[in-house]
């Protein structure tokens, strides 16, 4: 993709684009990236390019203009953001779907803006660093162009460090030492210096969580907590399900599992009455395994991961939202066991989520609750 730029003050803007990582890729042609002097396009001796607002206010800049510059650059066929107070709020994921663009313009506002009639023209997304106003939309246009080009292939060395940043994963970054190992007294944590890469690996899962959970909660509502648990997931089926389901080999759960990561589908029989065909205490069908009670299946659970799980039961009246779910669990960072169905035989270990609203929830609750845990960003 390439990045145009368009503003009354081109200087800053090409400043920045030609420092660091960014300069280094422009140079390389890993970054396409121009910036283009609104001036260049005004009328008269003087280049104006604003005027004062209708109705009485501050300075706005003009149609004729910003018109001519966005027709010059190619903005119909071209995807035109524009930094604004009034925009969705800029955030990863917007990121990444607008560095799928393949020609990108930036239409700086200043002052009090741009004229209206240029946005309801040319814009197709307004854009918000927060809840602020700054003096013109360079720096905006900036942040987003370097987020942007970062994700484009050969303009960061190592693809790795795209994937570990904050956000990416949907969770914050762990922390970052250097030398030299001791420094005013602190040092560098121990396993980072031990040369144990799984150990190293665990760390970083561990400070990603916990960084997550004590400054920026409220990203859990957006990803996955899946690849940031230490122990794996399990889903148990348990009587009504069984019993709706007995025979036919549960094939739509067995694919919702593979596409989660789910370690492994569990059954416990239904109870007082006729079991699952071939199914006996303890046994293993197809990649199934098959209790007679749910504390037995949590009991192998626990010898497996050697912890002690811990057990959502979605869809209980009163429970808790998903949200304070994720969070809990995070914080447990134990085996997680989904357990659906319709008896109480879990008892007190089990923490209830509130079940989903709306008509015939309860057929796609299984599908909804792994994605709601599990899903990939």
């Amino acid at each position: 993709m390439r990045i145009t730029v368009i503003t009354a003050f081109p200087a800053l803007v090409e400043d920045y684009l030609n420092t660091s990582v960014l300069g280094r890729a422009r140079e390389r042609g890993d970054l396409e990236a121009s910036v283009v002097d609104l001036r260049d396009f005004a009328a008269g001796d003087y280049r104006q390019v604003d005027d004062y607002a209708y109705g009485g206010g501050g300075m706005v800049l003009m149609p004729g203009p910003l018109g001519a510059a966005l027709d010059h650059v190619g903005g119909d066929a071209a995807l035109v953001a524009a930094p604004s107070p009034q925009g969705v709020r800029l955030h990863q994921g917007l990121v990444e779907s607008l560095a799928r663009e393949g020609h990108l313009v930036l239409l700086c506002g200043h002052y009090e803006g741009i004229d209206e009639r240029v946005t309801e023209r040319y814009v197709d997304l307004e854009f918000s660093l927060g809840d602020v106003v700054l003096t013109g939309g360079e720096l905006p246009a900036m942040v987003l162009a370097d987020a942007v080009a970062r994700l484009m292939p050969g303009v960061v060395g190592r693809r790795e460090a795209v994937e570990e940043d904050s956000f990416y994963s949907g969770f914050l970054d762990h922390p970052h030492y250097t030398r030299p190992a001791e420094w005013r007294g602190r040092q560098v944590p121990g396993v980072l210096r031990s040369g144990d890469h799984q150990a190293i690996d665990r760390w970083r899962t561990e400070q990603r969580r916990t960084r997550t959970l004590e400054r920026r909660p409220d990203l859990l509502a957006v990803t996955g907590i899946g690849e940031h648990l230490s122990s794996r997931v399990y889903l148990a089926l348990g009587d009504g399900f069984v019993d709706r389901r007995r025979g036919d080999g549960f094939p739509d759960v067995r694919r919702l599992c593979a596409l989660y990561g789910v370690e492994r589908l569990c059954l416990v029989e239904p109870s007082g009455r006729e079991g699952l065909p071939a199914a006996g205490k303890g046994v293993d069908l197809e990649g199934i395994k098959v209790c007679k009670q749910a504390g037995r299946l949590l009991q192998w659970v626990e010898r497996r991961e050697k912890a002690r799980p811990f057990v959502l039961r979605p869809g209980v009246s009163g429970g808790l939202h998903w949200l304070e779910a994720k969070r809990r669990a995070l914080e447990a960072d134990r085996p997680l066991v989904f357990w659906f169905g319709d008896d109480d035989r879990i008892g007190g270990t089990a923490v209830d989520l509130c079940p989903l609203q709306g008509r015939d929830a309860a057929e796609y609750a299984v599908a909804v609750a792994l994605d709601r845990f599990l899903g990939c960003r």
